[in-house]
């Protein structure tokens, strides 16, 4: 019958099949197609004898294949496929997207399906997404380049905090070996109590050297974020080891510490946020008064949440930049003094973390920074491992694994106590192994020429796992992007050079069987 227009209803609608810009087709349930229309043609190139002429899922990509089969199985037990994005192969060796959707009709054992071309769209969102991964490339890139143009501000300061120290060191040795030259048969009460003195100085000084390498180790690690439960006044003391020196040649240094809850962040990154915030408040300062200015460092807790609050009593911030302090490459400073990211980094660190950064200031009177950090979960909150106190005779056999002859050495004079083997070569620990020894403990350096701490560890793993378990990393810090990955994934303890005497004792004492 014919519509009221004249025209046939059917002729139209195959107009309209024939006339879509869409890709639209009926497919048995068999997945071959039955009719297609002419848009197929245009986007894949095959021609209309070349379609119809074989399985349509031979066109699917091989990767695309299974999830293209499970649409095909959801349409067929009475499913509607609202959604399926696949690839097909074009007579040019290339690939199309494509957005499906379709519906079924069980009597006739066929599938109605629209689809329509998303190649375009895809390589927008590749493209953004490449994007993006340059975006996070370029920001840890900034965060290592304001990490390392604090360094350099600091460098000075850290090399004065190192050679004091180490004069100290040195000069303590010195008379010590010479004390010890001139002792004869028996040593007097006063030459011995000297001998004490000095070992007690030189090794107040190590401690203190100690304290700035670790400072400078962790405030230039450029791993990715690893968030973990820390103690903020922990960081907030390895910033104030970092610029301390800095700042007296300018104002007093005053700490107030309150109670704060644990919170959940990256050291290296918090760490900078309070090198940034101290070296910009040093900076605030002019030169050459320093016994009337301060820098005031003070931590509590407000209202569940961490707070660190920098004070200076410096030049303060003009009333019209405050809206921009916090913008990339914005400063106020000389030209050649500070990048213009501090604060911005800042800024996106404490953000980053659920928290917020503000500043008060007065021209004149000075400015202050306050961070408020949310507290870490209770899931993420370390708990102090309980180590059972063993017998202090407990002896353990010990293999000590470093290239530096030195190293095995002075841990065989700590740990005489102890039955102490010391190689100096991965492969030498591997051949006593071999032989059948068994030791309680392995105490490996990490970085070692020909084989590492970390290729003698899978070594072990493969071929003796009960010695791999025994395994304590010793390491002077020098991490290179794959051993800071290697340490992330395995389980076993690590020690920084230089150690203290006690912890090795105790942990051989742990590790006696």
């Amino acid at each position: 019958m014919a519509s009221s227009t004249g025209q046939d209803p059917t002729s139209t609608a195959i107009d309209f099949f024939e006339m879509s810009l869409d890709h639209l087709c009926i497919t048995g349930f068999d997945g071959n197609f039955v009719r297609v229309n002419p848009a197929w043609e245009r986007t894949l190139g095959w021609s209309l004898d070349e379609l119809m002429s074989r399985p349509s899922i031979e066109l699917v990509h091989p990767d695309d294949r299974a999830a293209t089969l499970g649409a095909r199985r959801q349409l067929h037990d009475g499913g509607v496929l609202t959604r399926l994005v696949n690839r097909y192969a074009c007579k040019d060796g290339t690939y199309r997207w494509f957005e499906w959707r379709s519906i079924a009709e069980i009597k006739r054992k066929v599938v109605y399906a629209a689809a329509r071309d998303i190649t375009d769209q895809k390589h927008v969102e590749d493209q953004l997404r490449e994007s993006r991964e340059h975006e996070h490339l370029l920001e840890r890139q900034l965060l290592r380049a304001d990490r390392m143009a604090s360094v350099g501000t600091l460098a000075a300061g850290a090399a004065h905090q190192i050679n004091n120290p180490l004069a100290c060191v040195s000069a303590n040795l010195a008379l010590m070996l010479e004390e010890l030259a001139t002792v004869g048969p028996t040593i007097s009460a006063v030459q011995l109590d000297d001998l004490k003195q000095m070992g007690i100085t030189a090794r107040t000084a190590v401690e203190s050297i100690r304290e700035v390498v670790r400072g400078l180790t962790t405030f230039s690690h450029t791993t990715v974020e690893q968030r973990v439960s820390l103690e903020v006044e922990r960081v907030v003391q390895l910033a104030i080891g970092l610029t301390a020196n800095e700042i007296h040649h300018r104002a007093r240094l005053v700490t107030e510490f309150g109670p704060t809850p644990p919170i959940e962040a990256d050291e290296t990154r918090l760490a900078q946020v309070i090198v940034n915030l101290l070296v910009n408040a040093m900076q605030a300062i002019p030169e050459g008064d320093s016994p009337r200015h301060e820098v005031r460092i003070v931590t509590g807790t407000d209202d569940g949440r961490a707070v660190i609050e920098i004070r200076d009593t410096g030049v303060g911030i003009p009333h019209a930049s405050l809206g921009r302090i916090f913008d990339p490459f914005f400063t106020t400073k000389a030209i050649g003094v500070g990048t213009g990211l501090g604060l911005s980094i800042c800024h996106n660190i404490v953000t980053g973390l659920g928290g917020t950064i503000d500043v008060t200031t007065a021209l004149g009177e000075g400015s202050s920074f306050r961070v408020l950090l949310p507290p870490a979960r209770a899931a993420t909150i370390a708990r102090p491992a309980v180590v059972a106190t063993l017998d202090s005779a407990s002896r353990a056999k010990v293999l000590v694994v470093d290239d530096e002859a030195a190293i095995g050495v002075t841990l065989t004079r700590v740990l005489r106590a102890h039955d102490v083997t010391a190689v100096t070569a991965a492969k030498d620990a591997l051949s006593l192994l071999e032989t059948g020894q068994r030791y309680d403990l392995i105490l490996s350096d990490l970085m070692m020429p020909e084989m590492s701490g970390m290729e003698l560890f899978d070594e072990l793993s493969r071929r003796f796992p009960d010695a791999a378990a025994r395994v304590v990393f010793i390491s002077g810090g020098a991490f290179t992007a794959n051993a800071t990955t290697f340490l992330a994934q395995v389980p076993n303890e690590r020690l920084e050079k230089p150690f203290d005497p006690h912890t090795i004792r105790a942990l051989a004492r742990r590790f006696a069987r």
